[in-house]
């Protein structure tokens, strides 16, 4: 047993719980760690975050917002933020992306799309970090480090330096343009618990979403709908994203046309699918989670879509043809 984990069993002792199990509770991306607590037939999700990497406060105040709209948010039983441990009612462990299939998933990312406009029309958002260009260009140079560098081992050229310079140019500009309101940041089917039927609260349940900002509005659309853990027919996407687009522009888009905000969608998509690109690198690379390169061959697949659609997106369509990514991603993980 970990010093961390039996920091972490002396706490719960101390709450009162005995006679319980603690078992892994799902796979994450960061420092941050999920038991599932089962003492007789209830269960709750134990949160271990390391409180110097992840602290907890930012958290408990979204999650805190979100239940305040009735939104299905993980009430918090207990906390510790000096040690960094969280007790969280518990939503099962049926995520959307185990329950998406093309006859569910009208019904689900109805329940997802709703969900969002809460949370862009309702929540406060002006004390969250502002996703500015500073944070916008970090996340993207991650693609050029951590998957061309250091993956790949693939030093640009000066021309294919000018490409990218130019790509990211206009992703930024993109974003910036964008009406700005609450962004999740990681709104996709690995952190959206399917709890239709259950007590805890109606679909779906959110999770992960302690990275908050004030941001794109079309940043959680398409985490939502170009996720990178499952993919649909293009066609299929742009009519969800019109459906999305018809409420929300009674809502809070007024005077903006469809083509206008698709664009910024498409493009909103290249700048997250650079930067998640990035981070499956630096998880292979940084911390041993190889399981993490399977999805880069579909995310690089959503950017050659955009460099077809999007005239302004010519080189970074350039860029992935000419460096041959997909071919060496593929061979990489056969």
């Amino acid at each position: 047993m970990s010093d961390r984990t039996e920091q972490m069993k002396n706490w719960l002792d101390g709450l009162g719980y005995s006679d319980y199990s603690l078992q892994a509770a799902s796979e994450d991306a960061s420092f941050r760690r999920y038991f599932r607590l089962q003492q007789g037939d209830q269960s709750w999700i134990v949160m271990d975050a390391p409180p110097e990497k992840e602290p907890c406060d930012q958290f408990v105040k979204i999650a805190e917002r979100l239940r305040e709209i009735r939104l299905s948010a993980p009430e918090v039983i207990h906390q510790n933020h000096d040690d960094g441990f969280l007790v969280l009612t518990d939503f099962g462990d049926i995520s959307y992306l185990d329950h998406l299939a093309p006859e569910t998933a009208n019904s689900l990312y109805g329940d997802a799309k709703a969900a969002l406009l809460q949370m862009q029309t309702r929540l406060e958002a002006d004390d969250l970090p502002l996703y500015d260009e500073d944070m916008l260009r970090v996340e993207m140079e991650m693609f050029r480090e951590w998957f061309l560098e250091k993956l790949l081992g693939i030093e640009l050229s000066p021309n294919q330096n000018g490409l990218w310079q130019m790509t990211t140019d206009t992703l930024v500009k993109n974003a910036l343009e964008q009406p700005q309101c609450f962004v999740h940041r990681d709104y996709h089917s690995r952190n959206l618990m399917h709890i239709e039927g259950r007590n805890q609260g109606r679909n779906p349940g959110i999770l992960d979403f302690q990275d908050a900002v004030k941001g794109p509005v079309t940043y959680d659309l398409v985490s939502l709908l170009r996720d990178c853990y499952i993919e649909w027919p293009e066609p299929q996407v742009d009519q969800w994203v019109l459906d999305y687009f018809d409420f929300a522009v009674l809502e809070h888009l007024q005077g903006i046309k469809p083509a206008q905000f698709m664009r910024w969608f498409n493009l909103m998509g290249a700048q997250r699918h650079l930067k998640a690109i990035g981070i499956f690198s630096r998880l292979k690379l940084r911390d041993g989670k190889d399981q993490f390169l399977q999805d880069i061959p579909r995310t690089l697949n959503y950017l050659k879509v955009v460099g077809t659609a999007e005239m302004s997106m010519v080189g970074l369509n350039a860029l992935i043809n000419e460096l041959s990514l997909t071919f060496r991603v593929k061979s990489m993980i056969r």
